[in-house]
């Protein structure tokens, strides 16, 4: 298993090698869900070693991943500001 990083996959987002999951999706999971190890991994179709492997490569990596999650943060915050609300909806 390896983490890989490929600008035209998920965003160039660093992700389980073969598939489309993220390890800031795995780290979301595990560390601010609190969803265990292999509930991640079942829920995920994933193996237990892949979520392990991740995790792993999120701590090595910590500066680079809240950059990434700071990133998102931004970004959703942009699209809600962004997004209309629609007429029918309750202020």
């Amino acid at each position: 298993m390896a983490i890989v990083q490929t600008d035209d996959t998920l965003g160039g987002k660093p992700r389980l090698e073969g598939r489309r999951v993220s390890v800031l999706h795995i780290a979301e999971m595990v560390i601010d869900a609190g969803k265990s190890p292999e509930t991640t991994a079942d829920q995920l179709d994933i193996g237990l070693d892949e979520v392990h492997g991740a995790l792993a490569y999120y701590y090595r990596n910590i500066d680079k991943m809240n950059k990434l999650r700071e990133e998102q943060r931004e970004l959703r915050e942009q699209i809600k500001e962004e997004s209309p609300i629609p007429e029918t909806a309750e202020k």
